[in-house]
């Protein structure tokens, strides 16, 4: 099955229950450049904007761009580590611990 970019993008910008508006803010863009990137194929993003979008969206850049690519476990994983990455060190040692607790309760 092939997806297209604007079909991920609008998938995954509805399941975070994003307007347009809110991608479009998230991103640093207008409204409207979101709109084209999901219901028309003739616009293709920057790399910088495609990042952005992919962040936002909680996804890689890779998955966004491979036509064949559904989102699974590594670019999940890929995209939460991106995110902890970004996370102050106290922020990620709470993370640790939580994950440390969580693994405990077997």
């Amino acid at each position: 099955m092939t997806t297209s970019l604007g079909a991920k993008i609008k998938r995954h910008r509805q399941e975070k229950g994003y307007s347009l508006d809110k991608l479009a803010d998230l991103t640093d863009s207008s409204k409207s450049y979101i709109w084209e990137l999901e219901n028309r194929d003739t616009r293709k993003p920057s790399a910088e904007k495609l990042t952005r979008i992919a962040q936002a969206l909680s996804v890689t850049t890779d998955y966004l761009l491979d036509d064949s690519a559904e989102p699974g476990d590594e670019v999940l994983k890929e995209a939460f580590f991106r995110r902890f990455s970004k996370l102050t060190t106290e922020d990620q040692e709470k993370i640790s611990q939580m994950i440390d607790l969580w693994g405990k309760k077997d």
